[in-house]
């Protein structure tokens, strides 16, 4: 088995067909379905169904893609630190729940350091996958927030991951509306005022046994509710539906969200601590100090 098989299976895995697969990594048909093959009878399992409307993953393919994913960001993260100290690339990356305020910290740290040639990466994602990143040392740093809902399981997984969480900041809850929504004049709202109107919230769906929200009032039965993935799906639902998104009340100098958005105390309490988390006992890298520097910037 060769890590270049298993980017394979990822490939097949976030496809919807052989041949769009092939297309992406830019080899024959045949070629990839000859090597999906042959991973499949070295370990003795099917991992994907194959019919005539394309490709899915077996039970056994679902439980071979986390040990594959997890095994091929081992390899990338080896490879870009190794071949970074031989080629004198700077390598840096941290991984962050849905905060503006992070983003302009990791954009005012690049602005101190003018190298020739670097790699940077900002993953913006699922709360699982920031804990993760930075488990695994894929990120340096991460972003995190937590609410009385899933404290106590955040905590247990922060002990066994090896991560110590800093805080940074409490924020009360707010709500966040267009500009232009029946209620965006209102100095404060209730979840009962927002019933009719459609509450878009970030997608935490997680390979893990664990729920992982970055929402204040995850466990409140909201009527009406859209799962989204990313920032300006979100920005976009809320406009075209009156939607709304709970959050912390934050707007500074937020590119998505300053300009036409506006955000409402909400009445409802459920406060999120934020902060950010390093893996324990790692020895910083430069720039990572630069960031938690630029991070605490932020801090109340």
């Amino acid at each position: 088995m060769t890590i270049l098989q298993l980017k394979y299976v990822i490939a097949v895995a976030n496809s919807s067909s052989m041949r769009e697969a092939a297309n992406y990594l830019f080899i024959t048909q045949p070629a990839l379905s000859l090597a999906i093959n042959d991973i499949e009878e070295e370990l003795g399992v099917i991992l994907f169904n194959r019919n005539s409307r394309g490709v899915t993953l077996t039970k056994e393919g679902e439980e071979f893609l986390i040990y594959a994913k997890q095994a091929v960001g081992q390899f990338e993260l080896i490879e870009d630190k190794y071949e970074g100290k031989k080629t004198g690339r700077s390598h840096f990356a941290v991984s962050l729940q849905h905060y503006v305020f992070a983003i302009h910290a990791f954009v005012n740290t690049m602005k101190q350091y003018d190298l020739e040639e670097y790699t940077y990466s900002i993953h913006e994602t699922r709360t699982d996958e920031v804990l993760e990143d930075v488990k695994s040392l894929r990120s340096e740093i991460g972003i995190i927030s937590y609410s009385s809902t899933n404290e106590k399981i955040m905590k247990k997984i922060l002990k066994e991951y090896q991560l110590k969480f800093i805080p940074l900041m409490t924020r009360e809850t707010y709500v966040y509306v267009w500009k232009e929504h029946p209620l965006a004049i209102k100095e404060e709202l209730s979840l009962n005022d927002l019933a009719e109107y459609p509450c878009v919230s970030f997608d935490q769906r997680s390979e893990n046994n664990f729920y992982l929200p970055e929402e204040a009032l995850s466990n409140y039965n909201f009527k009406k509710i859209i799962k989204s993935t990313d920032r300006a799906t979100t920005a976009e639902l809320m406009i075209a539906l009156n939607g709304y998104s709970i959050g912390t009340g934050i707007m500074i100098d937020s590119y998505s969200l300053k300009e036409g958005f506006v955000s409402i105390k909400l009445v409802e309490e459920d406060p999120l601590t934020i902060g950010y988390i390093v893996k324990d006992k790692h020895s910083m890298s430069e720039m990572g100090e630069t960031y938690i520097a630029e991070l605490m910037k932020y801090k109340e």
